[in-house]
């Protein structure tokens, strides 16, 4: 039995920011920039001098862009067809975030996880808010838990899938 790492505790204050932004995000439909920015920074931060990280400082800080740049380019097509906007930046900025810990190669997984958990959590929510489908609905929460489910079991889907087909 080890002790507790200051990697795990980092990694554990990871996870609490992530609980924290989702609990925010479900209550106020907002992700305050002055959690989700710095938790960028400390991933990059993390991935760059600790020895345990998650990502190699390029992989980390492609991902913090990439994941950044998707929601924006969905946002843009979104308002391209629809004139108002699909996703909140602060979305964009938490996956930014996600990417900055774990990298780029955990990007699609995070955000298949997040899709399909958002798809079942928007049709409860929905009906138990008794929403119309067009009605706001905060992305967060997923987004945080996917990160959780990537962090604590990288390549989750991959492996389910895998263990299912066999």
């Amino acid at each position: 039995m080890g002790f507790l790492t200051s990697s795990d505790f980092i990694r554990g204050l990871f996870i609490l920011a992530l609980i924290y932004l989702a609990y925010q995000d479900a209550r106020t439909f907002r992700l305050p920039n002055r959690v989700t920015l710095p938790l960028l920074v400390f991933g990059l931060v993390f991935n760059s001098f600790d020895s345990t990280r998650l990502a190699s400082f390029p992989d980390a800080l492609t991902g913090a862009i990439l994941g950044y740049t998707f929601f924006w380019l969905l946002n843009f097509l979104y308002r391209l067809i629809k004139k108002q906007n699909g996703i909140g930046m602060g979305d964009a900025k938490l996956l930014a975030a996600l990417g900055a810990w774990l990298g780029l190669n955990a990007l699609p997984e995070v955000i298949l996880i997040a899709a399909l958990s958002g798809t079942l959590g928007g049709f409860i929510w929905l009906k138990v808010q008794d929403q119309h489908h067009r009605a706001p609905f905060p992305f967060g929460p997923f987004l945080a838990f996917a990160g959780i489910i990537e962090l604590l079991w990288p390549h989750f889907l991959q492996t389910f899938i895998l263990i299912n087909l066999i």
